[in-house]
């Protein structure tokens, strides 16, 4: 059995190079095929590729271009072939020629230079332009469903992910808006309000000590938004761990001076760590300043309640 084996297989080779051979036999004539390349400004094109192909077969004869754009391949049968002819950065151009009687006319090529690709970047400016105004609207589902579709789309513009996060965060799932919040930040680890986001997020989902330490480490210069911060230390606060709180809010109000609500949650926190003097001036500079504001009521009962000085 296997000496018959080698029989076989040295027949079937034998055969291949026979019909490889008639191949490239039946692809070589007498014939000349030549041309000249240039751009679209008619300037020529050097070290182009031009590779032609007779019908029905698989191996092509090839040549390349010169200074002068010009090119030229010999020894080509009769019949059809496909040309093509192409250089990087340039359209390439394909087509069918047939030769008869060994002749061919000068096969002359213009390259035009390949357009740019479209920048997607239009197309998803538009596209979370009118998810953030469904989103405004109510309609965060429709929103999400848009972001879905340009993931789909672009998978690598993980920026994506995190919109789709902030549908879920807003919401209030926050398992769902950490699973695509992760993939933002793993490719961009350093985004202070991905990162403010993922900690309000994990407190959310039950992580406060993780959460909080994640805002303990950011830099305040680059915060925009103080209400994840001053929500974390509210968690301290009901925690009963005053202190701590009034060390977040104090921290807090070197960047937010101007943002009342600090005064009335450190007051609070002043309350809980039993330094009632502290409290009193934290609540009364919050009423001061925030009168009209929905936490003054309860300001001034807890002024009342605080022991006399």
């Amino acid at each position: 059995m296997k000496s018959s084996r080698i029989a076989v297989s040295s027949i079937i080779f034998t055969l291949t190079v026979l019909l490889t051979s008639a191949a490239a036999a039946q692809s070589r004539g007498n014939a000349t095929l030549s041309g000249k390349i240039v751009d679209e400004q008619g300037q020529p094109v050097a070290d182009a590729v031009v590779q032609a192909v007779m019908v029905g077969q698989t191996e092509p004869v090839s040549a390349q271009s010169d200074k002068k754009g010009e090119w030229r391949i010999k020894n080509l049968a009769e019949g059809q072939w496909r040309i093509e002819v192409g250089k990087e950065g340039l359209d390439t151009n394909r087509q069918v020629i047939e030769i008869r009687n060994s002749k061919v006319p000068p096969l002359n090529v213009t390259l035009a230079k390949q357009a740019a690709p479209a920048d997607p970047t239009v197309e998803i400016n538009k596209a979370v332009a009118e998810a953030a105004q469904m989103a405004q609207g109510g309609k965060i589902a429709e929103a999400r469903k848009i972001y879905e579709d340009l993931l789909v789309k672009y998978p690598s513009v993980y920026q994506i992910h995190g919109l789709i996060a902030r549908t879920y965060a807003v919401e209030n799932q926050p398992a769902k808006a950490l699973e695509h919040l992760n993939i933002a930040l793993e490719k961009e680890p350093a985004n202070v309000d991905l990162k403010i986001l993922q900690a309000d997020l994990m407190i959310e989902a039950g992580d406060k000590a993780g959460g909080k330490a994640i805002l303990d480490g950011v830099d305040l210069t680059q915060v925009k938004d103080p209400y994840p911060f001053i929500n974390a230390a509210i968690v301290t606060i009901n925690e009963g761990k005053g202190d701590e709180a009034v060390a977040s809010l104090t921290r807090l109000l070197t960047q937010f001076a101007t943002v009342h609500e600090i005064y009335y949650y450190r007051g609070r926190a002043y309350v809980v760590a039993k330094k009632y003097d502290e409290a009193r001036a934290d609540l009364e500079k919050f009423v001061s300043l925030a009168p009209t504001a929905k936490e003054s009521a309860d300001a001034k009962k807890i002024i009342d309640q605080l022991p006399k000085k």
